[in-house]
């Protein structure tokens, strides 16, 4: 979006990159307008705020209970059935929410949450991977574009909440239409936005070369189903890919807590009105999606674990700043530089788990799961400690993870393609990521292939550190 377009791209690729893009605001679209509707739900229930909180966290351990599998559907059946899967359960659970509140049953609206929390899950795996193969594909950084189309129908979606609230609209009727649009725009996106091939996404026809062996190449991989399982499962034990969690952990906790307790921290810090706090969250989520739409240039110039640790940095100074700031002026400029340092970390978690074609899904199943585990246990923690400190104090504690994911800042390196008898070898990432190449990699990378004219391009992008 920030970029223009490839002179050598195909219309395949190019059609698939804007399906996926709309796919990425329609999930922000669904996301928000339920949430925008919660104190609706929560007085025609009459629930208290931890029975509320209860009723949250079903969807999360629904998320975490189909993170740990998703990764093999996805490897299995493949991204579009992976969708089709994905939309039959959201269109079901969108409802049960809507109608459970409407006929004062908490039940339904228990298990509509449930099955949202596992249609979220289920979905996000496909749509990361394919953003890895579009941009694998495209041979430039964009996956940062696909999370920015994400926030930006967030806001949309936030809107059609308020909207719907203010003319009385009931939430069976809105969470109904809603899960309307989002089936019939899933099912017209699903014949382009899967790419028949992309850079890098050859069958599996061999050994690949691994750290861990002393001849440089592993056996091979059992056939069908079961070496569709072990590569999934394989990916849990990969230190590399559970430190990218660990990274992905601490970005989820960093934007999920801004979403969830800004703008009561600045309600309830500066005594200011509810109006007040959603303006500064919009200026929360305005800053982190022009990161996302311009950044992309960042990661292709600097390398994924410089912007990562650079975007660390800020969001620390930016975290500090407004939970020390005396003023609400100077608190909006750190919310500011928030938005900034949690820009990019999830997307280049996202790229850098999907550096391996063949291990994608497996790798993004995984560290999807570890941002799950934050937004399971984010919002309670940070309550606790909010009663007795203030939302605004609390929110610094975020700080401790920032530091973390600036410390394991190496670990999203590109991997490094190690040569396997009979395989040609070329890297699989924009060449101008290969000077932060990590020099001691801790798990194997598939031998890809990639079309002329792109390595053609990347050589002309190759910079001598």
């Amino acid at each position: 979006m920030s970029h223009p377009a490839h002179p050598g791209l195909p219309p395949a690729v190019s059609r698939a990159r804007w399906l996926l893009m709309g796919l990425f605001g329609l999930t922000g679209i669904v996301f928000s307008s339920w949430l925008a509707r919660i104190p609706t739900v929560r007085d025609l229930l009459d629930l208290s705020t931890s029975e509320l909180g209860l009723m949250l966290l079903i969807g999360s351990l629904g998320a975490l209970l189909t993170v740990t599998f998703a990764g093999m559907v996805v490897q299995r059946f493949g991204s579009r059935t992976s969708l089709l899967m994905s939309t039959a359960v959201l269109a079901v659970g969108y409802v049960l929410m809507g109608v459970g509140p409407t006929v004062g049953s908490v039940p339904l609206l228990g298990v509509g949450i449930f099955l949202n929390g596992v249609a979220v899950a289920l979905g996000n795996v496909p749509l990361n991977v394919e953003s890895a193969r579009i941009e694998r594909a495209m041979g430039r950084t964009v996956i940062p574009q696909f999370h920015a189309a994400f926030s930006i129908g967030a806001v949309v979606g936030s809107a059609i909440g308020a909207l719907a609230s203010r003319a009385d609209v009931s939430v069976a009727l809105q969470f109904s239409l809603v899960a309307g649009v989002a089936v019939a725009w899933r099912l017209g996106s699903l014949r382009g936005v899967v790419l028949a091939a992309a850079p890098g996404d050859r069958p599996w026809s061999g050994p690949v070369a691994t750290s861990g062996t002393a001849s440089g190449a592993s056996p091979a991989v059992p056939a069908g189903r079961r070496r569709t399982i072990a590569s999934a499962l394989d990916s849990w034990r990969e230190p590399r890919t559970l430190l990218i969690g660990v990274v992905v952990m601490a970005a989820a906790l960093s934007e999920g807590s801004a979403n969830d307790w800004l703008s009561l921290a600045v309600v309830d810090g500066f005594e200011k009105a509810e109006a007040v706090g959603a303006a500064m969250l919009g200026v929360f989520v305005g800053a982190m999606t022009l990161v996302r739409l311009l950044g992309t240039r960042l990661i292709d110039r600097f390398g994924r674990v410089i912007v990562l640790r650079s975007s660390g940095s800020v969001a620390i100074v930016g975290l500090l700043t407004f939970g020390f700031a005396p003023t609400l002026p100077l608190a909006g400029v750190g919310i500011v530089l928030w938005g900034f340092g949690a820009a990019l970390a999830v997307p280049i978690g996202i790229a850098a788990a999907s550096d391996d074609p063949m291990r994608a899904a497996g790798r993004v199943a995984v560290v999807s799961s570890f941002a799950s585990v934050a937004s399971i246990a984010a919002p309670p923690l940070l309550g606790i400690l909010a009663a007795a400190t203030g939302a605004r104090h609390a929110l610094v504690l975020i700080t401790v993870a920032m530091v973390a994911s600036v410390l394991l800042a190496r670990r999203v390196a590109p991997e490094r393609s190690t040569p396997v008898a009979g395989l040609p070898v070329v890297a699989d990432v924009p060449v101008a990521l290969v000077a932060d190449a990590d020099p001691d990699p801790v798990a194997a990378v598939v031998a890809r292939h990639v079309v002329p004219s792109q390595r053609a391009r990347r050589r002309r992008l190759v910079r001598v550190p």
